[in-house]
């Protein structure tokens, strides 16, 4: 489906449309496959008895057991259906996509007041208040509020947001245009640049080769070298995210000798998450003037003290690593503080901000420039179009 809007040469027009790149990644394929292939769906549809949405959608409707029907605006941007200006659903996409509109949610500000959850179902009526997506959530979390800050949470995959302000900076790098909250009547923006594999690569040395038999033991293992000597590892399992978007790339292993050893893997696992982070930051800094000056990380490998460094080595920035890791889940419930007066501005949400350790580069310029080098050729040599 998305091969033949990208042969229709529609790409340039979603994407100035929506911020996003055509690709099964986003809502809008998954929505058109299921009106097209489940008997009896579009009718419902038409008829106002099937409704669609984004997880905000669905736990909303759970706690107000069907009385709202609605969808924050940074959810809505991530579903290929939204008009990143207007922010509200394009009715020609709608149009050409073939979406009945009665299905979609109501779109509403991050720091809307919703409703109360449903009088019974809790041991209380709970206002909802605070609604984000995930990433744009972490980046609230980590008071990145001016116009040139930026966060990568280290998850399953990894996510660099930067935020742009009021303005939507339309990428040249094949990144993503995406809005990060709607609160006190103003709406701020962020270039984002999805890594697909990032902890999932240490849940495969785990669970595929069996070299550790947990997460954690990745790091004490990838220390008892100093070096990955040559070998690169290009996790690209599910093929490559931002800024390449190569669907059909797949992951590979190379630069091996017989003096390789688990070890040289585990840090070249380790390694690739990095290398992916500087390709998307590389990407931004040409979209953007202003170049970064730090990098707030958060996400369950960012506690990876081994990692953190290389990061900042390879970047060339520093790593800021705040005590509360848990940005997402604090974005969220700052956000529902601001609207519910629990904080009183974002200079309130920002002093709690705490910094637990800097990662400081301590990298050559000629040992950057070899391990980037390195990892290009090895990139090449995985991607779809050799």
């Amino acid at each position: 489906w998305c091969n033949q809007l990208m042969q229709q040469g529609l790409h340039g027009s979603i994407h100035k449309k929506t911020g996003l790149r055509i690709d099964p990644y986003f809502s809008a394929g998954k929505l058109v496959w299921l009106l097209e292939n489940t008997a009896g769906l579009r009718e419902l549809a038409l008829q106002g008895h099937a409704a669609f949405g984004t997880i905000d959608s669905w736990l909303i409707w759970n706690l107000t057991q069907g009385a709202e029907h609605v969808i924050e605006a940074s959810n809505a941007s991530r579903t290929m259906l939204m008009n990143l200006q207007a922010q509200q659903w394009d009715e020609e996409l709608l149009q050409l996509f073939n979406i009945p509109p009665a299905m979609l949610p109501k779109i509403i500000s991050s720091d809307s007041y919703v409703a109360d959850t449903a009088t019974g179902l809790l041991g209380a009526d709970i206002p909802i208040t605070g609604i984000l997506g995930d990433q744009q959530s972490a980046l609230f979390g980590q008071s990145c509020f001016d116009a040139g800050t930026a966060k990568n949470t280290y998850g399953t995959g990894c996510f660099l947001l930067f935020n742009t302000g009021n303005q939507v900076q339309f990428s040249a790098n094949q990144l993503l245009s995406t809005l990060a909250w709607q609160a006190q009547g103003q709406t701020v923006y962020a270039l984002e640049g999805s890594v697909f594999m990032a902890g999932a690569i240490v849940q495969w040395l785990r669970d595929g080769l069996g070299i550790i038999q947990k997460s954690s033991e990745v790091e004490k293992l990838a220390c008892q070298v100093q070096h990955t000597d040559g070998v690169v590892l290009v996790p690209a399992f599910t093929g490559l995210g931002a800024p390449h978007w190569d669907s059909e790339a797949r992951a590979l292993l190379c630069g091996m000798s017989r003096g390789t050893n688990k070890a040289h893997i585990a840090r070249a696992a380790l390694e690739s998450i990095a290398f992916q982070v500087s390709d998307v930051l590389t990407a931004m800094q040409s979209d953007i003037s202003s170049p970064l000056k730090e990098l707030r990380v958060d996400g369950g490998a960012s506690s990876n003290d081994m990692l953190m460094q290389f990061q900042a080595d390879i970047l060339n920035v520093p790593v800021l690593r705040p005590k509360l890791l848990e940005s997402t889940a604090w974005g969220a419930a700052a956000m529902a503080g601001l609207k519910s007066g629990v904080f009183s501005s974002l200079d309130e949400i920002a002093a709690s901000w705490q910094l637990e350790r800097a990662f400081e580069p301590k990298m050559s310029a000629d040992q950057r420039g070899y391990h980037l080098d390195l990892w290009q050729s090895a990139l090449k040599r995985a991607k779809s179009d050799l």
